[in-house]
């Protein structure tokens, strides 16, 4: 029987996942929750939501008051990451000097268990900064010493998604066109982040020690698909234009000239045409959850009216 008394702390919790997790978490009957994170504008969203729980702005790559609220922890659920920058420091920085600051602050209160949300990336044939650094940082915790698992998830979706399907959605919204790169035949297996956060939750509750997940959507979409998908979801009537792969490869490289954060890079376009099948580990049946099929969860994100309007940014 779950003991929904436990300490957790989340790093990194105004984030895609932490948004939804904590949403969960509180739903299955916990309350005592130390949600941590750097970004102002994000924390707002948690503090208007959950003015419940204990919400600390911080950035963990540096050492501050925010180790103290390691104290009594039970449960740290590492969800900090950088995911997207034009140069390498931010995923150093927030991939694994971070982790290592994390890491002690754990040590130091002997903190009895770790979930670590690594990424799929990890066993793809990407190259990037982000790929290298995730892949340290996963490592780095797996050595640690600590009881924990690895989560690796797919590409995600739900609520509060300010990239990847949510900017791709916005973007069609506002757009006559929506540029395609080749014939858009690149198999993806997004995951539905409420499905994510149920698997999270799992871990935390079950504790299996040293185990390493992969965790896929169920379903395999073509990238041309999912795009259909959107549009059919949001009743758009964007055109959609299948756009040469090196004209495509080459705007985004310009874009990324004039904008300091671009919502799409170079470098994950090669990832999404890279040819990457991710292995199916069955977390649905390891964990007991019934995945949410495609077309339903593109639905609930955009029209479930408690949660379809919050966007973060970056």
């Amino acid at each position: 029987m779950a003991d929904f008394n436990l300490k957790i702390i989340i790093p990194g919790a105004a984030g895609l996942v932490g948004q939804n997790l904590i949403i969960l978490l509180k739903e299955r009957g916990y309350r005592n929750i130390v949600a941590i994170d750097q970004h102002p504008y994000n924390l707002k969203y948690l503090r208007e939501l959950h003015p419940d729980i204990e919400i600390i702005q911080a950035d963990v790559s540096k050492p501050g008051e925010w180790i103290e609220s390691f104290e009594g922890g039970d449960v740290l659920i590492m969800l900090q990451a950088q995911i997207t920058s034009k140069t390498a420091e931010p995923f150093v920085q927030n991939n694994i000097v971070a982790t290592k600051h994390i890491l002690e602050a754990s040590k130091r209160f002997a903190i009895p268990y770790i979930v670590h949300i690594s990424s799929s990336v990890v066993i793809s044939v990407a190259d990037d900064d982000y790929t290298r650094t995730k892949t340290e940082q996963e490592e780095i915790v797996i050595n640690s010493g600590f009881n924990h698992c690895v989560l690796r998830p797919t590409l995600m979706f739900g609520w509060f998604d300010r990239k990847h399907l949510g900017w791709l959605s916005r973007f069609m919204k506002v757009t006559p066109v929506f540029p395609i790169p080749g014939d858009g035949k690149f198999m993806r297996q997004p995951l539905y982040v409420k499905d994510f956060c149920r698997v999270i939750i799992a871990c935390m509750e079950q504790r299996p020690d040293g185990g390493v997940y992969n965790i896929t959507g169920k379903e395999r979409i073509d990238y041309v698909d999912i795009i259909r998908t959107i549009k059919r979801i949001k009743k758009l009537r964007t055109f959609i234009l299948h756009i040469p792969m090196g004209l495509f490869y080459y705007l985004l490289k310009l874009y990324a000239v004039f904008s300091k954060k671009p919502p799409f890079t170079a470098d994950q376009l090669k990832a999404l045409t890279a040819g990457d099948q991710f292995p199916e580990d069955p977390w649905w049946k390891e964990f007991d959850i019934t995945p949410t099929p495609f077309d339903q969860a593109m639905w609930e994100t955009h029209h479930d009216a408690r949660y379809s309007s919050y966007i973060l940014k970056r």
